[in-house]
């Protein structure tokens, strides 16, 4: 696959004149995503290669199991209210439909559910950090 470096330095820019912690943009089948968090992801139908910033980086599109997404752009919360139990963590048992976590995104409150029974592998946000729409947020084995 050849690597566009014109329309990755594009998004870049695009990043700072938004003020965007992430871009994603898809051309068919190529998808190019960038992000301030030091690494360009280019994918494709055959896979994804990660190109670091100065150190390799394990990009969790590499990990496997059931992946739970964001259903919305907002601020995600592990736990339904400040210093509470989370809703789920790392080697707990989750059911089809039990919350996982909370995005809020304009003053509402939106109850992320599990898509399949599994055990949480991974938990890939921080409580309070702002996701995207489709960010990966839980990997279930």
């Amino acid at each position: 696959m050849k690597v566009d470096k014109k329309l990755i330095k594009e998004l870049v820019e695009y990043l700072e004149e938004f003020k965007l912690t992430e871009l994603e943009y898809q051309d068919g089948e190529k998808k190019i995503k960038v992000s301030k968090g030091s690494k360009t992801t280019l994918e494709s139908s055959k896979g994804s290669t990660v190109i670091p910033s100065n150190k390799a980086v394990l990009s969790s599109e590499e990990e496997e199991g059931i992946r739970i997404k964001s259903p919305i752009i907002g601020t995600a919360y592990l736990a339904p209210e400040p210093g509470g139990k989370k809703f789920a963590e790392v080697g707990d048992k989750i059911k089809k439909g039990q919350t996982i976590m909370i995005v809020e995104a304009m003053k509402t409150m939106n109850h992320v559910a599990s898509t399949n029974d599994g055990i949480v592998k991974k938990v890939l946000v921080n409580d309070g950090q702002p996701v995207e729409f489709g960010q990966t947020l839980v990997i279930l084995k």
